[in-house]
């Protein structure tokens, strides 16, 4: 198998049973004048991510990877928003309510749909979760044992939250996740970094960090009877 320079040490890339994994690259996060910029924060920070996932987004394709997207939102009856999550942070305009982009996070809405940069190809699972993790209340296990899938590459937003989240219930199911520093991204530079040292600490307890252009050039070379099955 090929292998990837990342830390704490090389990844075993398995071409035949890896997925690419995109969290969360939403309007409301990721853009300007989106929820995450009327919170205060600079989505200039996020919006770096975007350049280097879109040309891991694009190799994928070409080398015929299963390629899955997620979406953190909520039903328009916000029948499955938790009390306390609504709650928290005591936002004078929060989940359900109306945005700049829409109805904030709920499903449907301008806002909770993926950026126009990254959007899923037709045959693209899109994965609509009501949590951080994109395991928790979704059918994203079901989608990669049904493909035999068991590595997935992870790119989106943001590092602490949602992927290391996922990340983490990626691994208690057996995954082995390689995520790529320069495609994820977090509002806050040091939850960034200390967020990635999580992951590949002591042996790579939940998995492995690389860049984006050791992956390029492996998925360059896969050789055609190797390339995975598409969705």
């Amino acid at each position: 198998m090929p292998t990837v320079r990342a830390e704490p040490y090389e990844f075993s890339f398995d071409p035949g049973h890896v997925a690419l994994l995109i969290i969360d690259m939403q309007r409301d996060f990721v853009d300007p004048g989106g929820f995450g910029e009327a919170l205060g924060n600079d989505v200039s920070l996020l919006r770096r991510a975007i350049g280097p996932t879109g040309r891991v987004l694009a190799a994928a394709r070409k080398a015929g990877l299963l390629v899955i997207h997620t979406r953190e939102g909520h039903r328009p009856d916000l029948g499955d928003l938790p009390p306390a999550k609504k709650a928290r942070g005591r936002l004078a305009t929060g989940i359900g309510d109306p945005g700049p982009m829409g109805r904030i996070l709920v499903r449907g809405e301008y806002g909770h749909d993926i950026i126009d940069e990254l959007r899923p190809q037709p045959g693209e699972p899109l994965v609509d979760k009501p949590g951080k993790g994109a395991f928790y209340a979704t059918d994203l296990d079901a989608i990669l044992r049904s493909r035999d899938i068991r590595q997935l590459i992870v790119c989106g937003v943001t590092t602490e939250v949602c992927v290391n989240t996922t990340v983490r219930e990626a691994n208690d199911r057996g995954y082995d996740c390689l995520v790529l520093a320069d495609c994820v991204a977090s509002y806050f530079p040091e939850f960034q970094r200390v967020a990635l040292e999580m992951i590949k600490a002591q042996g790579g307890i939940f998995g492995w960090v690389g860049e984006s252009a050791d992956v390029l050039t492996v998925l360059a070379h896969l050789p055609e009877a190797a390339q995975p099955r598409a969705a």
